[in-house]
C-alpha cells in the first residue's frame, strides 16, 4: 500500500469504524493480488478482494463470466495456472458479459484473436453508445434467454428486466450448482452508495427473489472476496426490507410543513429539509440494527444514500406522495 499524498491525512485520521464481521471477510490473495478457487468441477471464480470474475475449462477452450480491470492480466494468470493444473487449453474461445458496466469489462480487451463475446442485446446497444475500445461489443446477443453450449458444458444466460442495469443478467450454472448475478447482493456487506449505484429501484429490489428462484448454492456476486449463499441473500433482503418499511413509517411521521414555511420563497430549500429529514430518520434504526451484522453498515453515507432512493421509489414508483390539495 502506498503512503496517502501530502495533505491528505493518513489512515489514524480515518473516524473509528464497527470491525469487519468475520462472516464478510473473503480470501486470502497470493503474492500477485489474487485468489483463483473451484466452485465446483471445471468451473471457477477469481476475486482480488473487491472484484469477481468466473471462468469454465473445458475441453473445447476456456469461457470467461466478466473481465473487471482491477483483475486485468492476474484473470490471465488464473486461467494458466488452473488449465495447466487440469491439463486442459488455456485458450479463452468464449467472453460473457454480465451487463455494460466497465468497472466489470473493461478487461475484455485483453482477450482477443477467436474470442466470441456474448451477452444481452441492450448490452450491444450500451457498448456502443459508450464506443470504449476496452470493452469490444458482444457480436452474439440475445433478447430473453441464451443456452451457450461449450465443451459439453451448459450456461444459462436470461434477462428478467431491468435491475441494477437496463441489461443485468442472470448467468445459471445447472451442472455447477452455481448462480452469477453481478451488483446487487454483496455476501456479507451492505450496498455501497444508491443501491449499488443501480438504476432500477424496483427491478433491483425484486431480483433477489429471481436469484432464488433458481437451483443453486453458490452465488458469484460481483463484489467482496467470498462466495455468497442463499443466506446471504436472505439478509440483504431483510436489509431492503428495514429500509422500505422504515422509509414509509418516516414519510408518514415527519411533517413537511414547517421545512417549507422556514425555507420562504426558496423552495428547493424546503425540499432539502424535508427530504433529508425523512432520510435521517428512516435510515437510523436501520444503521443501528446491522451494524456488526453486515460490514460498513456504519458507513452512514452508505445507507442513508440507498434509503433515500427507496424512500423515493416510494413515493414517485408506488404512491401516494402525498395528499391531493383539495
Amino acid at each position: 500500500m502506498t503512503s496517502p499524498a501530502a495533505g491528505t491525512g493518513s489512515a489514524t485520521d480515518l473516524p473509528d469504524y464497527a470491525p469487519i464481521p468475520q462472516s464478510a471477510r473473503g480470501q486470502a490473495l497470493n503474492e500477485q493480488g489474487y485468489y483463483v478457487g473451484r466452485v465446483e468441477r471445471n468451473l471457477y471464480w477469481v476475486t482480488d478482494g473487491v472484484y469477481n470474475s468466473a471462468f469454465l475449462v473445458t475441453p473445447d477452450g476456456v469461457v470467461l463470466f466478466d473481465a473487471p480491470p482491477s483483475i486485468g492480466q492476474n484473470l490471465r494468470r488464473a486461467v494458466d495456472e488452473i488449465a495447466a493444473a487440469e491439463g486442459v487449453s488455456n485458450t479463452v474461445t468464449h467472453l460473457v458479459y454480465s451487463h455494460h458496466h466497465a468497472d466489470h469489462g473493461a478487461a475484455s480487451s485483453l482477450f482477443d484473436g477467436d474470442v466470441v463475446r456474448i451477452g444481452h442485446e441492450e448490452t450491444r446497444r450500451l457498448l456502443l453508445r459508450d464506443n470504449d475500445p476496452a470493452r469490444p461489443v458482444p457480436e452474439v446477443t440475445f433478447a430473453d434467454r441464451y443456452t451457450l453450449e461449450v465443451g459439453g458444458e451448459r450456461v444459462e444466460l436470461a434477462w428478467h428486466g431491468p435491475n441494477h442495469t437496463p441489461d443485468n443478467i442472470y448467468i445459471h450454472f445447472p451442472g455447477h450448482d452455481t448462480l452469477m448475478f453481478i451488483d446487487v447482493v454483496n455476501a456479507g456487506w451492505v450496498p455501497i452508495y444508491n443501491l449499488n449505484l443501480s438504476e432500477d429501484v424496483i427491478g433491483y429490489m425484486g431480483a433477489p427473489d429471481i436469484a432464488l428462484s433458481y437451483p443453486w448454492t453458490h452465488l458469484i456476486s460481483g463484489h467482496v472476496g467470498r462466495l455468497a449463499t442463499r443466506d446471504d441473500v436472505a439478509v440483504h433482503q431483510q436489509y431492503i426490507a428495514d429500509i422500505v418499511a422504515s422509509s414509509r413509517e418516516a414519510l408518514a411521521s415527519v411533517n413537511p410543513v414547517p421545512f417549507y414555511v422556514d425555507a420562504g420563497e426558496n423552495v428547493w430549500l424546503g425540499i432539502k429539509g424535508h427530504l433529508n429529514a425523512v432520510t435521517e430518520r428512516a435510515a437510523a434504526p436501520v444503521i443501528a440494527k446491522y451494524t456488526g451484522v453486515l460490514a460498513a453498515a456504519d458507513i452512514e453515507e452508505f445507507t442513508t444514500t440507498t434509503t433515500f432512493q427507496i424512500m423515493q421509489s416510494l413515493r414517485l414508483d408506488s404512491g401516494p406522495s402525498g395528499p391531493v390539495h383539495p
